[in-house]
């Protein structure tokens, strides 16, 4: 008798069947080997394989696609869901989010990274971009769960030369923590906050780091006018140029938010092959006046990818509808009911994704990673299926996750996630403490 923990083993081949892929627009076989890497696709497949899979899934009724990739995020942030909500942004920081995160703990972030892991398998994403605190922690937290990841720390230093160092120091120690691990799921960036909070210094130190490590860049953009004026007052020059200047614009780069681009900046991020992560539930949620400038940034040739941004500002993780709401967004916004069609808002999700995370994956290939799922047609918005692609991202949502799979481990099958009560209940613990040391009621 197979049980659920030899069901879930992270090294067993698995033969899916009758899926239908919404890359390729047919019924095929998915045959993943025990290498985690897809190792066969095709309509006549099955009987090759049925007798090696140490399991058989049948997918009839059922939409495989490429595991999701969120590009921007602070996972640890789910344990502030509705802590803060209705509030102008700098209000919202100054006031709410930041006294309480000084109260953080390295436990509390590993399970409100659970629990975000937890969301995010859900509903079909299976790596994420993540910058925050304590992260040595939240890449365990994801280790555990079976998932991607790639870890900034959270580097202010607010022109301060001590703190400078200090978070210099910080970063280093996280991308030893890191590599010690040996997790080839796990990645380490560096994480320059924006270049309102760090100087140009750090930002000069931030890009030699990344270069020198070969590792990722994450920061965060032209996300309010305020900033780019701000920029333009104390630099002489826009947030973009800043960051170009201080050699922080390369094709390791993802930039999130950047609502406040010009078109020359647009293309100046296309030259430089910086991955721009477009958050649209968050940049409405805090009324950052301006929606990311998609029309210019495609028209340039430029990486777009999708993030959600932390539970605090979003309040979900949910990937599947921030591709329904970056495309309405973008038609509205910009006058166009042609803008971000549906089949690339899911390349946004997907492919583009991985590539800015160098995750591997993205597509369902012989020889790419097993970073797959498989979505419910069996579910009031995904009939009829005139067209998949639009169901899912015009009419779905995470509910329509069935099965997830991430470098061929499956994470959730048949929407059951093994160990799910447990994290439910102590990021709930972890959550209820956190406010109580806020508020000096401990």
């Amino acid at each position: 008798m197979t049980t659920e923990q030899d069901y879930f083993a992270g090294n067993a081949s698995t033969l899916i069947t009758g899926a239908y892929t919404g890359e390729q627009a047919q019924v095929q076989d998915i045959y993943i080997g025990r290498d985690g890497k897809i190792c066969a696709t095709g309509t006549d497949i099955s009987r090759d394989y049925r007798t090696e899979a140490d399991r058989i899934i049948d997918a009839h009724g059922k939409i495989a696609l490429p595991g999701l990739v969120n590009t921007h995020t602070h996972a640890a942030m789910t344990l502030l869901r509705g802590y803060a909500d209705d509030m102008h942004l700098q209000e919202w920081l100054s006031e709410k989010i930041w006294p309480l995160e000084a109260h953080l703990t390295g436990d509390d972030v590993y399970w409100g990274t659970r629990l975000a892991c937890l969301e995010m398998i859900r509903s079909g994403t299976i790596a994420f971009n993540d910058m925050y605190f304590f992260m040595d922690d939240a890449a365990r937290a994801t280790a555990d769960a079976g998932m991607k990841g790639t870890f900034a720390h959270g580097f202010i230093d607010l022109g301060d030369e001590e703190k400078r160092e200090a978070e210099i120091r910080a970063t280093k120690e996280l991308y030893a923590s890191i590599a010690a691990m040996n997790n080839p799921a796990l990645q380490t960036a560096v994480g320059p906050h924006a270049p309102y909070t760090v100087s140009p210094e750090g930002l000069a130190w931030c890009a030699e780091f990344s270069r020198e490590k070969n590792i990722g860049l994450h920061i965060h953009l032209a996300e309010t006018e305020r900033e780019v004026n701000d920029c333009i007052a104390l630099h002489g020059m826009r947030p973009a140029a800043l960051l170009d200047r201080c050699g922080c614009l390369t094709g390791r780069t993802v930039a999130a938010h950047c609502c406040w681009l010009n078109e020359d900046e647009c293309r100046l991020l296309a030259d430089r092959e910086v991955t721009v992560s477009h958050n649209p539930v968050s940049n409405m949620k805090l009324a950052v006046g301006r929606t990311m400038p998609y029309h210019w940034l495609k028209a340039a040739g430029a990486r777009v990818s999708l993030g959600t941004d932390g539970c605090s500002s979003n309040n979900n993780l949910d990937l599947i509808e921030e591709m329904k709401v970056a495309a309405l967004l973008q038609k509205y916004s910009w006058n166009s009911s042609v803008l971000l069609p549906a089949d690339e808002a899911l390349t946004l999700a997907t492919s583009a994704g991985a590539r800015a995370l160098r995750t591997g994956g993205g597509t369902l290939a012989p020889g790419e990673e097993a970073d797959l799922i498989l979505l419910t047609t069996r579910t009031p918005p995904m009939v009829p299926l005139h067209n998949c692609r639009s169901n899912i991202v015009y009419a779905a949502s995470g509910c329509a996750v069935d099965t997830v799979f991430c470098s061929g481990r499956m994470l959730m099958h048949d929407r059951v996630i093994p160990g799910e009560a447990e994290i439910l209940s102590m990021a709930q613990q972890c959550a209820t403490g956190l406010v109580a040391r806020a508020s000096g009621r401990t």
